[in-house]
């Protein structure tokens, strides 16, 4: 029997997930909405101006669509570890996730909250569409962070409805317009986006990884691996 990792992306990991994989399982997490209640100063912001970037927040009547990513090689796992949990404030989960096909399977999150070094929390959402325009880092504008999302997500499952992020996107758009900013300087280079493919009925569901406990909703630290 198979025994692998699955990591969820929600975020960047979706568009970028910058680590290699064997499959790419599309579905939901129950019971979250995705937020871009997280700061950032190290990727899409710098210090004492930070960008906004998603997260998680609990939420009985919501669901989060993304993707499920076998890792291919622990090597993943360290790199990870770095970009999320060093440098963007997050902390590891284990959560059920509910593929598009087959059975529920446990998966690695990387999710912040109220304790993170780096949470901004909720606001309207023109003023968090206002800092996400002002405000960009090392790895680019916070403008292609979050249109890069919203594209994806779009084409990807155009039923699932996200509010908050579609309605960020329309803000964002037109605030770019207002200002005159040209949004071609602003999305950075094209990038080639990873398909994320359902797999057959037929298919063995995936198990426990042997990295991961048997506790899919217990808050870990970040695993180094």
């Amino acid at each position: 029997m198979t025994r692998s990792l699955w990591v969820f992306g929600y975020g960047s990991l979706l568009w970028s997930p910058g680590f290699q994989f064997t499959a790419a399982q599309p579905g939901v997490l129950k019971g979250f909405s995705r937020r871009f209640y997280q700061g950032n100063e190290t990727h899409r912001g710098r210090p004492g101006k930070p960008g906004r970037v998603a997260t998680l927040v609990e939420d009985k009547e919501g669901e989060t669509w993304g993707v499920a990513f076998e890792v291919l090689s622990p090597e993943a796992l360290p790199y990870l570890d770095q970009r999320e949990c060093q440098l963007g404030g997050y902390t590891t989960l284990f959560l059920e996730f509910q593929p598009t096909v087959g059975e529920p399977f446990p998966v690695l999150v990387y999710w912040a909250g109220r304790d993170s070094c780096h949470w901004l929390g909720d606001a309207p959402e023109q003023e968090i569409a206002d800092q996400i325009i002002s405000s960009s880092g090392p790895s680019g504008h916070n403008v292609e962070y979050l249109l890069r999302l919203a594209e994806y997500v779009r084409m990807h499952s155009p039923e699932t409805r996200d509010d908050h992020l579609f309605q960020l996107e329309a803000l964002v758009r037109r605030g770019v317009q207002e200002r005159g900013l040209v949004l071609e300087n602003l999305m950075g280079p094209d990038i080639t986006l990873p398909q994320p493919t359902p797999v057959s009925p037929d298919d063995e569901p995936p198990t426990h990884s042997q990295f991961a406990p048997n506790v899919p909703s217990k808050k870990l630290r970040c695993l180094s691996i």
